[in-house]
């Protein structure tokens, strides 16, 4: 579960994005006021902090600053306010992203998985001694591997495994792998996507019928994780 504070005193917004959060596993916690956010945010752990720059009582980039001087935790900017300069410092001072008032909460949902994708290859980076993963895609060589073991795959296969394995840890819907995987109504590849993950179990479970990795999120779509 990924575990966001949001700083936002429009509340009727704070819920619409926090409800529709929920649905890919990501837990939001709104705060309106910024003074209760500060004070919170510094005895508990979150993932990544929304932040909008009007707020009551302190301006958002003060609260910006604050975090980022004691926080190493990704922040995005959720503003209304349209001032390239405001744009401009907040990433100046080390905000991650700026995404301006209004949006699709889809394209907020993109831009959090994006930032925590990049803030866990930083991390690896940093820490070489960070346990390797399970499965590892080569998109050159169109291979993927199990603890370093060669999966065969049949193209269907492979294109599912391989979107999984690039959301790792996501939920992914099965209408985006419908959209994102053109073998699925060939000829050498027919039958359901849920024939083809099966096929996969098979391949990389101990038990097909109790998977331990490849899972299924009912009502949502499948989640690789290791």
């Amino acid at each position: 579960m990924i575990k966001i504070a949001m700083i936002e005193d429009d509340t009727e917004l704070a819920e619409v994005l926090t409800q529709y959060l929920a649905k890919f596993c990501i837990e939001v916690i709104n705060f309106d006021d910024p003074f209760i956010a500060l004070s919170n945010i510094a005895l508990n752990n979150y993932d990544l902090i929304i932040l909008d720059l009007t707020l009551p009582g302190l301006d958002g980039l003060e609260v910006c600053k604050e975090l980022l001087t004691k926080h190493k935790t990704p922040i995005i900017i959720s503003s209304a306010r349209s001032d390239i300069t405001d744009k401009v410092i907040a990433l100046e001072l080390g905000a991650d992203d700026y995404l301006p008032k209004p949006y699709d909460p889809r394209e907020l949902e993109v831009r959090i998985k994006a930032i925590l994708r990049r803030c866990s290859k930083e991390l690896q980076l940093l820490n070489p001694d960070v346990k390797d993963e399970l499965f590892t895609l080569d998109e050159e060589k169109r291979e993927i591997k199990q603890n370093g073991r060669y999966l065969k795959l049949t193209p269907a296969e492979y294109e599912i495994m391989s979107l999984m394995c690039k959301r790792k840890g996501f939920i992914v819907s099965r209408s985006e792998i419908l959209q994102n995987c053109s073998f699925l109504n060939s000829d050498e590849d027919s039958g359901s996507l849920a024939v083809i993950i099966n096929r996969i179990r098979t391949k990389i479970e101990i038990e097909a019928k109790n998977p331990k990795y490849l899972l299924t999120i009912r009502g949502s779509g499948y989640k690789l994780v290791e």
